[in-house]
């Protein structure tokens, strides 16, 4: 269907309307009904469609670039392989949307609804995603390199394999989301709420982790080296074989964290709480374990551990030791194996 470029249908009703492969290009499409439309191939590029309804909407392939849709509801509409490349989505409903494989390169969607959405595959490089709710959604091989998600609801959502190199992530709701494999290097995720988080084998290498909740998150084979992981929450973790080599966990939050055969060399623990946590196997060379405390920590097995590293501890109360260490440092160093102070 050829229709005249910039048509005025603000407000039309063409709920069902057969629009495949249509020039829309420019329409001021406001507030227009388009529930169940079929949009197969349309060319809606800048097209104004804010406020309208494309409930259920068949957009796959369509041209949205640079239009706008904000405060559109897009719910469960089918938007795949789609060019939505700089469009506006603030504050529009596109919850159980299908957008596998769409162009949302530099999308505005801060304050979008996207809980349930199928994102996989979708490309979403620099959009803006502020304050966006995404739990649930399914965001496996995304392209998120530089987005912004600064306090986003990421919650459950899938992100296996994605790529979110750069990406802003302050304060982003992330708990139970599975981020196995996934590529944040040199993303900042300061202060990130990541509880239970599924993170075996992904890439934080230079990655902002200050203050982040990772409590109980699954962090076994992650690459970690060079991480700003200062005063994050890392109690119950799991970090077996995680590769920490140059890391920053001054005053971090380790209890009972699982550290097994990890690799720590030059890592900085100063300050750091690892009460009861497990190190057997862990490469301690040249680590800074200054004030650190290892009441009940089990240090059997660690590798490249010296006597000058453990005699700076903050205490050693209870914790596991070759004897070989034991000994000298119960005869050097008494103080360190009473029971510290609460």
């Amino acid at each position: 269907m050829d229709i005249p470029e910039r048509k005025y249908l603000r407000g039309a009703n063409l709920q069902g309307a057969d629009l495949i492969e249509a020039n829309l290009q420019g329409a001021n499409l406001e507030g227009a009904n388009l529930q169940e439309a079929n949009l197969r191939g349309a060319n809606l590029q800048e097209a104004n469609l804010r406020g309208a309804d494309l409930f259920y909407a068949d957009l796959t392939g369509a041209n949205l670039e640079g239009a706008n849709l904000q405060e559109a509801n897009i719910e469960k509409a089918t938007l795949q392989l789609a060019n939505i490349h700089l469009a506006n989505f603030k504050e529009a409903n596109l919850q159980g949307a299908n957008l596998q494989g769409a162009d949302l390169y530099g999308a505005g969607l801060e304050g979008a609804n996207l809980r349930g959405a199928n994102l996989y595959g979708a490309d979403l490089q620099e959009a803006k995603l502020e304050g966006a709710k995404l739990e649930g959604a399914k965001l496996g091989g995304v392209k998120l390199e530089r987005a912004y998600l600064v306090e986003a609801n990421l919650e459950g959502a899938n992100l296996e394999g994605a790529k979110l190199g750069g990406a802003k992530l302050e304060k982003a709701k992330l708990e139970r989301a599975s981020l196995i494999e996934a590529n944040l290097e040199g993303a900042n995720l300061e202060g990130a709420k990541l509880r239970g988080a599924k993170l075996e084998r992904a890439y934080l290498i230079e990655a902002n982790l200050e203050g982040a909740y990772l409590i109980e998150a699954n962090l076994e084979g992650a690459n970690l080296q060079g991480t700003n992981l200062k005063w994050t929450y890392l109690i119950g973790a799991n970090l077996q074989e995680a590769k920490l080599g140059g890391a920053n966990l001054q005053g971090a939050h380790l209890k009972e964290a699982n550290l097994e055969r990890a690799d720590l060399k030059g890592a900085s623990f100063e300050g750091a709480n690892l009460k009861m946590a497990k190190l057997e196997g862990a490469n301690l060379y040249g680590a800074d374990l200054k004030m650190a405390n290892l009441e009940g920590a089990d240090l059997k097995g660690a590798q490249n551990l010296s006597l000058n590293q453990l005699s700076n501890v903050k205490t050693l109360y209870n914790a596991k030791l070759d004897e070989r260490f034991f000994i000298k440092l119960k005869e050097k160093y008494p103080a360190l194996f009473e029971k510290p102070d609460e």
